[in-house]
Formats: structure tokens, C-alpha cells, sequence
């Protein structure tokens, strides 16, 4: 099983200034494991959250499955060393969304969350997590299965194109001017990269991607004739980077609140 860790890519993206560009494409790439750390995203003093986006950087993604079974029942089917940074993240507070619907407001109130808790309430290491299940799953894909599989079936019209893992506009990327409206802050930069170099962490659910699978098998869109095993290794393969898998989206909630997140949905 190949294990991309991104350890040169990230030392790499350490060197650079410049703004990520959308999150990355193809399976079996050599590109970062996680949303690179940039200067200038997180806010003053996050030494903390900094520390985590390192460490997340550098723990492995499994993406070049073959096949995968419907219940995950081993820790090297799942990103479990990336998990478990983020179960061991400890200061406070700590926050866990349950999104479900692509169409919603999460990513926003993500954002606002953020601004409030960063900004308001002065606390710089406030970690934001996305349980990401339902249809709020498909933003997870990269572009090449959504044109593979035509997602816009299972994600609505609204979405002819994942447009959530592409960053909405060029933005000054200063953490410190929280009142600009050319800022990274505002309502325009909340896309799901714009989010990650903010330091929130994307949870890709493995229970909705096998029943995604079963899905895309009923409406007779399976190119290659692959079974459900491994239509559902696909899907899981293409996830964007950054993301991290996890078993099941509702049996990952409880333990991220048994070590303190706060329930947010």
C-alpha cells in the first residue's frame, strides 16, 4: 500500500509566499499530503495551530487502493496518524461541524466561527473541524472524478462543477486586518482551501463515499465496470488534498467530543 507522506512538498511549500492555488487533482500524486502552512494565514500568536497544520502536513494520506470493504475495521484503511494529531490537539476551544448538505452554509459559518473566535474572543488556536458526510461530501472529490462520475447527479444542479475546492478570488492573504474586505476573512474567500490555510481540518466520511458508490452503480454511471469495492476505492483515492479520511462521519463525532470538541452543526 502506497503511503504519500508529502515531506519534500512541504518543505517546499515553506520556502514559498505565494497564495495555494486550488487544491490538487489526480490519485496516486506526489503533491503535499495536507494543506501546506503558509505565512500570513493563521493569525498572530497561533503557534499552536501552526504546530498542528505541520504535523498534519506531514502525516501520511493512503490514496491508491484497490478495493475497500463497506466497514472499515483496521487503522491502515484510514488516515488514522492525521486523526489522531487532531484528537490530540488540545487547546481550547475546539470545535466539530456535522455537514451534511453541499448546498448549506456551513463552509460560512466555518468562516464566521473562525472570526468570532479568533477576533472577538481572542483565541488564536481555535481548531474548526468539518465531520464532512451527505452531499457535503462530494466537495471532497477532486475535479477529475467529478467529471468521471458526473457528481451533478448526486450533488443537484446548483453544482455543475465542484466549485467549492477552487478559490473564489485573489486575496490579500493578511490574518492581522480582519476588517478588510479584500481580506482573507470576508464572505469571498470561503472556499474549502481558502478555510484550510486558516488552519480548519476536512473530514472526509468513508461511509458516505461506499454509499456515494452505491449510488453512481444504481444510475448505471460506472465507465470502467468496476464493482462497488472498487468504485468506492476510486472515489476514495480522489479525494482532495488535505483530507482526512475517517471511518464514519457520526461514529467519529463522539470521539471527537470524549476529548473536548464542542458540537456544531
Amino acid at each position: 500500500m502506497n503511503v504519500v507522506t508529502g515531506r519534500r512538498s512541504l518543505l517546499k511549500t515553506l520556502a514559498l509566499t505565494a497564495a495555494t492555488s486550488a487544491i490538487g487533482l489526480a490519485s496516486g500524486r506526489t503533491g503535499p499530503a495536507a494543506a501546506p502552512v503558509e505565512p500570513g494565514v493563521t493569525p498572530p500568536l497561533s503557534t499552536h495551530l501552526d504546530g498542528l497544520k505541520k504535523r498534519l502536513a506531514l502525516a501520511p494520506r493512503r490514496r491508491d487502493f484497490k478495493t475497500v470493504p463497506m466497514i472499515l475495521s483496521h487503522q491502515e484503511q484510514w488516515d488514522h496518524e492525521a486523526l489522531t494529531e487532531v484528537l490530540s490537539y488540545r487547546p481550547s476551544p475546539r470545535q466539530a461541524w456535522d455537514n451534511s448538505d453541499i448546498g448549506g452554509s456551513w463552509l460560512y459559518l466555518m468562516r464566521n466561527a473562525l472570526n468570532s473566535q479568533i477576533w472577538s474572543f481572542r483565541h488564536p488556536d481555535f481548531l474548526a473541524v468539518s465531520v464532512t458526510h451527505g452531499t457535503a461530501q462530494l466537495a471532497l472529490y477532486d475535479r477529475t472524478i467529478w467529471d468521471k462520475y458526473q457528481l451533478t447527479s448526486l450533488a443537484g444542479n446548483a453544482f455543475k462543477t465542484n466549485t467549492l475546492i477552487t478559490e473564489r478570488k485573489q486575496v490579500v492573504a493578511d490574518s492581522t486586518d480582519y476588517e478588510d474586505w479584500a481580506g482573507s476573512l470576508t464572505a469571498e474567500d470561503s472556499s474549502i482551501p481558502a478555510l484550510m490555510r486558516r488552519g480548519v481540518v476536512f473530514m472526509s466520511c468513508h461511509n458516505a463515499i461506499w454509499e456515494q458508490a452505491a449510488l453512481l452503480l444504481k444510475s448505471g454511471i460506472n465507465p470502467d465496470k468496476l464493482s462497488h469495492a472498487q468504485l468506492a476505492a476510486e472515489l476514495t483515492n480522489h479525494l482532495a488534498d488535505g483530507v482526512v479520511l475517517i471511518p464514519g462521519a457520526t461514529g467519529t463525532l463522539p470521539e471527537l467530543q470524549e476529548v473536548g470538541f464542542h458540537y456544531a452543526t
